[in-house]
């Protein structure tokens, strides 16, 4: 028997956010504060850190009493986490551990600054359960390192790459392009050939209020161009592939979670500017899809201040998952989104599909869309064009 057409005045069943199985730890901080950099981030002092560990602790233990469970996958990001002390980082991880039953059953991402480490502690790091290390190698060449602000030399972050393979990590290095005086080619080369796995690309971004911004240190637009397609033919040379806009990776060596973020998943947030996705709770608007939350900024949070938390009602939280799906090879399943927002994309914002389509940027196969290879170039302006339409 046929089911009744739904009344255009009857709101989609929308299915709920599935319970988070994702965690990130934001510790912020550094050995170094670069130039570029306008994440949460600080020096150490030793109060400072021990009052971080114990106000983790503190929150993992609310966090998992109100989203207990098992994690998937744990990203402990900054800030640079590798310059806590082994002690510190016992402390972070084993609260972790007591109130989840562990780290994360499919992967554990420590990010690493390449002088806070030796083949010894990388493999005192796999013991302890993470599985992956993400590199904050960001250039092999001295100059470009140094105009970074950076305090490593190229060797040592190529040093960091084997040692942290010979301690049977998953490797990840980040690399910046589009600096000056930059030869790019060469350093996605080496990284390559060092045996990294995975290489995350970013051009160099000038963000309001850092020290490049109040410099005037500017970013060349073509020069730019230029060295988002070298990345593509320079790795895939060596077997990578692009997955997403600025990640690339060797066969089975994918990131496991970032694609909770791409994907639009729940994902829990701790420490000082962190931030997640939850599913909504009673008191939410009744339109709400889901919920971004912020936590405060380092002295609100250790004197115990509650995250910002931001309902999403279908047609932002769509917006949203378009926004990152599409940067994926994977694209965006539009069944999925459906059921995760109410909003049928093709009748919600029929204008901007239809061009974006006309245009070959973007590519409909069934319920999957995705973004061309002309598409991923100009991916910012396909998505205003949503946007300006979802308003």
């Amino acid at each position: 028997m046929t089911a009744p057409a739904a009344s255009p005045l009857t709101a989609p069943r929308v299915e709920p956010l599935a319970d988070p199985r994702a965690l990130y730890l934001h510790v912020p901080f550094c050995p170094q504060v670069c130039p570029y950099c306008d994440f949460h981030k600080m020096r150490r002092s030793e109060g400072l850190v021990a009052a971080y560990v114990e106000r983790v602790a503190a929150e993992a233990a609310a966090t998992a009493a109100r989203w207990p469970g098992t994690l998937d996958t744990l990203y402990v990001g900054g800030g640079t986490p590798s310059h806590l002390s082994d002690a510190e980082l016992d402390a972070v991880l084993g609260a972790i551990a007591r109130n989840w039953g562990g780290l994360g059953s499919v992967e554990t991402t420590l990010e690493a600054d390449p002088l806070t480490f030796d083949r010894e502690r990388a493999a005192r790091w796999r013991a302890q359960g993470i599985t992956r290390v993400s590199i904050g190698l960001q250039s092999t060449q001295d100059d470009v390192l140094r105009f970074l602000g950076r305090s490593h030399r190229g060797g040592d972050g190529l040093q960091a790459i084997a040692d942290a393979r010979a301690a049977g990590l998953e490797v990840s290095a980040d690399v910046i392009t589009a600096v000056p005086g930059q030869d790019a080619e060469r350093d996605l080369r080496a990284v390559a050939a060092a045996g990294a796995d995975h290489v995350s690309v970013y051009t160099l971004t000038i963000e309001a209020h850092t020290p490049f911004a109040r410099r005037g240190v500017a970013v060349d637009d073509d020069r730019a161009a230029d060295d988002f397609d070298l990345a593509e033919a320079v790795l895939g040379e060596h077997g990578f592939e692009r997955y997403e806009v600025s990640n690339h990776a060797r066969p089975g060596h994918r990131s496991r979670h970032n694609p909770v973020y791409w994907r639009g998943e729940a994902c829990l947030a701790l420490g000082p500017g962190a931030a997640g996705l939850l599913p909504p709770e009673a008191d939410d608007p009744a339109d709400t899809a889901a919920v971004r939350t912020m936590n405060p900024p380092i002295k609100a949070w250790l004197r115990g201040d509650p995250p910002e938390r931001t309902p999403l009602g279908g047609r932002d939280f769509a917006l949203e998952k378009l926004m990152t799906g599409l940067r994926t090879v994977e694209g965006v399943d539009l069944d999925g989104l459906r059921a995760t927002t109410g909003i049928d994309v093709a009748t919600s914002f029929p204008d901007a599909l239809a061009t974006a389509l006309r245009h070959g940027l973007l590519v409909r196969d069934g319920p999957r869309l995705s973004a061309t290879r002309a598409g991923i170039r100009v991916l910012n302006a396909v998505l205003r064009g949503f946007f300006a339409e979802g308003g």
